[in-house]
């Protein structure tokens, strides 16, 4: 009776044109999703899963890329070093253009070189204003700087052809021994130190063997004038 019961219920299905498929049946109160695909692309099971897919480069995007930072490298590198040889070339056109000697103090020129009182003045003075600057003659390292005898206190400041200029009478030092000075850098103040008739600086030169010269010509023949 049963199994004549299910033949005639697959023969049923037949006829309305369905399939009688054997498995637990649908739970009730569940609703089946109206669109199939559109629920296995929500649950990426099925359908087209090209969009989804994560890029891959290539081998030659890959080398290109590099090829690209090279070249950003490299021209970084090329922008740095014309810059650091424009720099140097404006340091070079700057000590070029540097002034070479300078007046070594402001003031009036008021005795010079040779027999005065007696005796031989070996250097030239120049009056001026107390406390103002002294400065180095031109460029060289200060040799001395400090207490001497006659001068209350001198800075002396040997230069690359070995001549030294000496510089007297100075109320203040503001150099020291070993210091590399330019040509204009201020060395002391003006002052009436030592055996002096009033503020002046003392200024003399001697050559690499130590004999003393007349300031005047060395100075002017260096574009000096007193």
């Amino acid at each position: 009776m049963v199994v004549a019961a299910v033949a005639l219920g697959a023969f049923a299905a037949a006829a309305a044109g369905q399939t009688l498929k054997s498995g637990p049946a649908p739970s009730d109160g569940i609703t089946p999703l109206a669109n199939s695909e559109g629920a296995s692309a929500a649950f990426g099971v099925g359908g087209d899963t090209s969009a989804a897919a994560p890029e891959v480069l290539t081998v030659a995007q890959v080398s290109d890329a590099g090829v690209e930072a090279r070249k950003l490298t490299n021209s970084a590198q090329l922008i740095a070093n014309r810059t650091a040889r424009l720099q140097q070339e404006a340091a070079e056109q700057a000590e070029r253009d540097r002034v070479k000697y300078v007046r070594p103090a402001d003031g009036a020129y008021t005795s010079g070189f040779g027999a005065r009182w007696g005796t031989t003045h070996f250097g030239v003075d120049i009056a001026g204003r107390f406390g103002s600057p002294i400065r180095a003659v031109t460029d060289g390292v200060v040799i001395e700087a400090g207490p001497a005898s006659g001068f209350g206190l001198w800075v002396r400041v040997q230069h690359a052809d070995g001549t030294i200029s000496v510089y007297g009478h100075m109320d203040s030092i503001t150099t020291r021994e070993g210091a590399k000075v330019k040509a204009g850098d201020q060395i002391a103040r003006m002052g009436n130190r030592g055996q002096s008739t009033g503020t002046h600086l003392h200024f003399e030169v001697w050559d690499s063997s130590g004999r003393k010269m007349n300031p005047a010509p060395w100075l002017a023949t260096r574009g000096i004038k007193l």
